[in-house]
């Protein structure tokens, strides 16, 4: 997966500029478009002359549009179908894991502070009341620009008649959900399973607390329904029970049709033995009984992710349990204030004429008449506490 996961260095490349930012007229944009889409039903030869027209920038859109903008507007055109491809998918790992923004690049702490709210001890007449200290501790939280660069040659512009172009807004799109996808999965996926900084037997949470939140059980009902209880059994470190209530089961692909079975199936087996314990020659019989985790109301999320992620040998076997990010948040992924959608820049041209004539971007550049846009996505992920998770590897 790393040919879409290309992470730009820190700092703008000179020469790109945001398409979002620029200020074209509706008219300008909504021409340029049905140009593209041969909307007018023109003839394939004329069709190719008007594109060669404007890409050489002799043709103007809208009354305040040069005549050089096309590369600009195209730039607009591709930003909003990718905008609106992106918008138009929820991922399913946003239920789970908590979203968030950040300021800037640098590395965050998230406070956790534990006390005051245990049990209140009782106080004698005239007598002092009991003081108990916080005990705090942090999360480190940080994100971090991801991106490509997409170029393409003058001659393909111009063999091609935009051709080249037509998908180029849907493959940025699914490029950035597909990069965001990966990095949430990793937050508490790791390539030798669930994620040593969240996941033990036991592990130490920030506010020094041990947690045992991973066991070896496959995914039954009978299983799961342990699973539960081990989370609902979990305290914080002074010993009160968290209650954990919300619940989302994770499966990797390979265990989504036994998941769907142990969520919908409406009975049970039981295994119940006839003529009593003190019976000579016991008889084990299956007697079907209600099942109660439809009821619960648990959201299944198949993670393809996690069999690509997980190498171990059991990343097909090993699911994992998440606690609602209002009860209290396992894993989180935050996104720049401001940069929460993707943006997509083009490169202005670094090149001009000897006659003195302009030259329009959709000539290329100086070094190899190329033509190029840019997309970037910021975001990053984080780990928080072990007590809303569990995970059962087995083998």
């Amino acid at each position: 997966m790393n040919e879409f996961l290309t992470q730009v260095q820190e700092g703008e490349e000179r020469g790109f500029h945001a398409a979002r930012s620029m200020r074209i007229s509706e008219a300008a944009l909504a021409e340029a478009m049905s140009l593209i889409r041969n909307e007018k039903g023109f003839g394939a030869r004329k069709h190719a002359y008007l594109l060669e027209e404007a890409i050489s920038g002799r043709m103007a859109f809208g009354e305040a549009v040069g005549t050089s903008d096309f590369p600009t507007l195209f730039g607009v055109l591709i930003d909003r179908e990718l905008l609106a491809n992106y918008k138009a998918v929820i991922p399913d790992w946003r239920s789970y894991l908590k979203l968030g923004r950040l300021p800037n690049f640098n590395t965050h702490e998230k406070h956790k502070v534990v006390g005051q709210d245990d049990v209140l001890d009782q106080v004698p007449e005239k007598g002092a009341y009991p003081e108990e200290p916080s005990v705090t501790g942090k999360y480190d939280r940080r994100v971090y620009k991801w991106g490509r660069k997409f170029g393409i040659s003058w001659e393909s512009v111009i063999n091609d008649s935009m051709g080249a172009f037509d998908d180029i807004a849907e493959r940025f799109g699914t490029a950035v959900q597909r990069t965001e996808a990966l990095n949430a999965t990793k937050a508490f996926c790791a390539a030798t399973g669930p994620h040593a900084s969240l996941f033990g037997a036991p592990i130490a949470d920030v506010d020094g607390g041990n947690v045992t939140n991973v066991g070896v059980l496959p995914l039954t009902i009978t299983n799961l329904q342990t699973t539960l209880q081990l989370m609902a059994k979990q305290t914080d470190v002074n010993g009160e029970l968290i209650a954990v209530t919300g619940v989302h089961l994770v499966v990797p692909k390979a265990l989504e049709f036994t998941a769907r079975q142990i969520l919908t199936s409406a009975q049970m087996q039981q295994v119940d033995t006839v003529g009593g314990a003190n019976a000579s020659t016991p008889v084990y019989l299956p007697l079907p009984t209600t099942n109660i985790l439809p009821q619960l109301g648990i959201q299944l999320h198949v993670n393809d992710l996690l069999e690509v992620i997980d190498v171990s040998g059991t990343g097909d076997t090993t699911w994992y349990v998440f606690a609602e990010t209002s009860q209290g948040v396992a894993a989180g992924f935050d996104y720049l204030r401001g940069n929460e959608a993707p943006e997509v820049c083009m490169k202005a041209p670094n090149k001009v004429s000897l006659s003195g004539g302009s030259i329009g971007a959709m000539e290329g550049d100086f070094e190899h008449d190329e033509i190029a846009y840019r997309v970037r996505c910021v975001h990053g992920a984080w780990r928080g506490d072990p007590r809303y998770c569990y995970a059962q590897v087995a083998p």
